[in-house]
């Protein structure tokens, strides 16, 4: 339902090339954060409710990017960098935890 909808309301974006791009990556996000969520949706307190979350976010993502993909995109800053920081920090905590 979310991938004929949001192509049939961005039916312009197939001649931009850019924006193509992102829609993709949404339907990526989108469909990573429906088998997370689908398979691990457990709120408990404790480091696994990160799945749940990282989910849920990739999801919400995901739709964000395929309903607005001509949106502006992040600029290059130091938010971006924290950002993008702990996305890093939170993977290397889950691999850890994975393998040990």
């Amino acid at each position: 339902m979310a991938l004929s909808l949001s192509e049939l309301l961005n039916f312009h974006i197939w001649t931009k090339v850019e924006a193509t791009v992102v829609y993709l990556n949404g339907l990526l996000l989108f469909v990573g954060g429906l088998a997370l969520i689908r398979s691990h949706n457990k709120w408990t307190i404790d480091w696994t409710i990160l799945i749940t979350l990282i989910g849920w976010l990739c999801l919400l993502l995901g739709l964000y990017r395929m309903f607005f993909p001509c949106s502006k995109q992040l600029e290059r800053n130091t938010f971006t960098y924290v950002t993008l920081g702990t996305i890093f920090i939170t993977g290397l905590f889950l691999t850890v935890k994975a393998y040990f």
